[in-house]
């Protein structure tokens, strides 16, 4: 069976935005190898509940998250972290998960490249990716029609895909993000990383399971 990678993530995941470089050479130096990306549903608040509730506890963690990664939050992301009470944001998982899941069939080889433009739109560009808006520079970047794109992010079909994918990562054990697992057969996984991991401790990992794949095949 042709080798799949599956990264658990969410667009809303500070150590997500961080591991977003990992991945992304992951991609480009394993080309052999399917990267399924997958939204983990991180919030799902039955109520929307502003940004203000976790802007603190964001202050310290994204200072974490450069110091250990070196990647950069932007000063439009930051100014909604240190002005909370100010902020029009009320974070949810739900739409990013939708737009990733309709970017996927229509390029499912680019996904880690989308999921990571996502991030970068909330993390550093300061995009509030509940607002449709947030998302048609990229329906741009990628010549996806306006039309097409904003019909499937209110389907209920693409909504019903999300949600899957929220339940397989359950399925899948994933209790925090990133996450990545291989899958060795139909029944069995091996985890890669839970948390952020550097590239060379990935693919040291990566290798050893592919090559225990190969003598088992």
């Amino acid at each position: 069976m042709t080798p799949t990678l599956y990264y658990c993530y969410d667009a809303y995941c500070g150590w997500c935005f961080g591991f977003s470089p990992v991945m992304k050479k992951i991609a480009e130096n394993y080309p052999a190898i399917q990267i399924e990306v997958l939204s983990g549903g991180m919030i799902l608040p039955e109520n929307p509940v502003p940004i203000a509730a976790t802007a603190g506890y964001i202050q310290k963690a994204y200072q974490t998250v450069e110091e250990h990664t070196g990647i950069r939050f932007g000063a439009d992301y930051l100014w909604h972290i240190n002005h909370p009470d100010l902020s029009d944001w009320f974070p949810h998982s739900e739409k990013p998960a939708i737009a990733l899941c309709i970017f996927k069939e229509i390029y499912p080889e680019k996904q880690v490249a989308f999921a990571s433009d996502l991030q970068y739109a909330l993390h550093f560009e300061g995009r509030d990716l509940t607002d449709d808006e947030a998302y048609r520079h990229l329906l741009e970047k990628y010549s996806i029609q306006p039309e097409l794109f904003y019909s499937r992010l209110h389907a209920e079909e693409y909504k019903e895909q999300a949600y899957y994918e929220f339940q397989l990562c359950k399925q899948l054990q994933v209790t925090g993000y990133p996450c990545v697992l291989l899958q060795n057969s139909d029944t069995r996984f091996t985890l890669l990383a839970r948390g952020y991991t550097d590239y060379d401790t990935l693919t040291t990992r990566l290798d050893a399971a592919l090559a225990e794949m190969n003598n088992a095949g």
